[in-house]
């Protein structure tokens, strides 16, 4: 499978990754679990109505998290746990902290504003109840939340995170993470961004050092492993 990456690189690029020896598999864990990050309904917008939502990544989202949902399925089925996020924001701003300096609060139904309809998780994404829906305030999955204790009570030992945006708050999570020995995995199809480079590039620099990005189908035969107990 062409990796979104490939055509950005020069050849002088191949030569500092071979030498470099980056982008090794680490392959996955033993007892994963699913971290799909802020698949909401201002991140992916609507149908012929994204010039409504101000952050829609819009038809490119609604695909991806068509495919997160595929995995997310899958995962639930072999038991895997999964934990949602969603970014959401106090409507009077006071929470937004320095992220404020970046962007406007824009006051719009269709964005993440806490109570509206933009803050919800969108169509398709179907907590089981063994799952975890959480709300955070930054860009990872880790900062101010419980994820890293219920992983650790579940015995987790890598992640498998879908999502969005690939540069912003899915690579702030796949760094943080890494960053707690966690083994990552992030399945190509299932994440998305609102600048092709961005998602791109955020890609290349997980895969090179932090995660293994991988095709969907590779995900999707690994969790029906544990699924039929040939992979735990």
């Amino acid at each position: 499978m062409e990796r979104p990456w490939d055509h950005f690189l020069t050849e002088q690029d191949r030569a500092v990754l071979a030498k470099g020896r980056f982008g090794r598999r680490m392959g996955f864990g033993r007892r994963p679990a699913v971290l799909v990050i802020d698949a909401q309904r201002y991140m992916v917008g609507a149908e012929g109505q994204d010039h409504l939502f101000p952050s829609s990544c819009g038809a490119i989202g609604r695909a991806a998290l068509a495919a997160a949902a595929t995995i997310v399925r899958a995962a639930q089925a072999a038991g895997v746990p999964c934990v949602f996020t969603r970014f959401a924001l106090d409507p009077s701003g006071a929470d937004i902290g320095v992220y404020g300096r970046k962007r406007d609060l824009l006051e719009s139904p269709n964005w993440c504003l806490e109570g509206t309809h933009g803050a919800e998780l969108a169509e398709g994404m179907a907590p089981g109840p063994n799952d975890l829906v959480l709300v955070k305030k930054k860009p990872s999955a880790f900062h101010g939340t419980p994820v890293l204790g219920h992983l650790l009570d579940r015995g987790v030992d890598s992640v498998i995170v879908l999502g969005g945006a690939t540069s912003n708050c899915v690579q702030a999570t796949v760094f943080d993470a890494s960053s707690f020995n966690l083994r990552v995995c992030v399945p190509q199809e299932a994440v998305f961004d609102r600048i092709p480079i961005s998602h791109a590039i955020a890609l290349f620099d997980m895969d090179r050092q932090f995660a293994d990005v991988v095709p969907m189908a590779e995900v999707l035969d690994f969790l029906g492993g544990l699924r039929d107990g040939g992979a735990r």
